[in-house]
């Protein structure tokens, strides 16, 4: 199917690594034009070489001045921005007993702030030209507790509402805003979410990993390519009656309507 992106102008946060890199991959396969953001020079290095086609930029995207200055930067690099793809940021796992007032403001930093802050200025700007598309890269844990994601899973879920809050208010100007919901994905944040959930109960993290992919309907983890092609069909006209929705991508593991 052609998705005519063609020279669309794609920002990907969180662009350098995972998820948000395969992202960037599939929008470059689809002839997007398209610049990433990180706040980690080295990441940005390594990406460049797997996506020489796009343009890179150093921010943190938790200061509000940086979000700014980086939606700038990318709108100067390859014009008005026709799609923002948020990928940036996870927020730290802990054992409950290893909470405190720190983590919760740390994890709404991590994953809420550093989304909403580039999001609001990009579909207000989006709006002004009616048309665009925002896709919110948001974990699972937005849809069910878990014991040691509270703090980043509290974070998801007011992400979740601010997406559908954003489409609601913006849909009539012409703006889609839509969700993904991954569960587990083979990324490096995979080995920390282990490591915390090993601490708390004692077992390995091969153990813990094996016990969680045999939960999974579908028999396995899911890829950052998965994720990707639907951040890409999302993103695209083929997708033009779909906004303010969560799409749940983990394999069937929560079961939920």
């Amino acid at each position: 199917m052609d998705l005519h992106l063609t020279d669309r102008r794609v920002l990907v946060t969180g662009g350098s690594k995972g998820i948000g890199l395969a992202c960037a991959e599939a929008f470059v396969a689809e002839g997007a034009r398209v610049a990433i953001v990180s706040r980690d020079r080295a990441n940005l290095e390594a990406a460049r070489a797997r996506v020489p086609a796009a343009a890179t930029i150093t921010a943190d995207l938790v200061h509000a001045a940086e979000a700014a200055r980086a939606l700038d930067e990318a709108e100067a690099a390859l014009g008005p921005l026709d799609v923002l793809v948020n990928s940036a940021g996870a927020a730290k796992r802990y054992p409950p007993d290893e909470l405190d007032a720190a983590a919760w403001h740390a994890a709404m930093d991590a994953k809420f702030f550093s989304y909403v802050q580039i999001a609001t200025l990009a579909v207000q700007r989006m709006a002004a030209r009616g048309r665009g598309v925002v896709v919110n890269i948001i974990g699972a844990g937005g849809r069910v507790a878990s014991p040691v994601h509270l703090p980043g899973g509290a974070a998801n879920a007011a992400l979740m509402l601010a997406t559908a809050g954003l489409a609601a208010a913006f849909g009539p100007r012409g703006v889609r805003v839509v969700g993904i919901n991954p569960g587990i994905t083979l990324t490096g944040r995979v080995q920390t979410g282990l490591a915390a959930e090993s601490r708390m109960t004692g077992e390995t993290p091969d153990v813990l990993l094996a016990r969680q992919q045999a939960r999974i309907p579908l028999g396995r983890i899911g890829t950052p390519e998965e994720i990707a092609r639907v951040a890409v069909f999302l993103a695209s006209d083929a997708a033009s009656y779909v906004t303010g929705a969560n799409v749940a991508m983990e394999g069937g593991a929560q079961a939920l309507p």
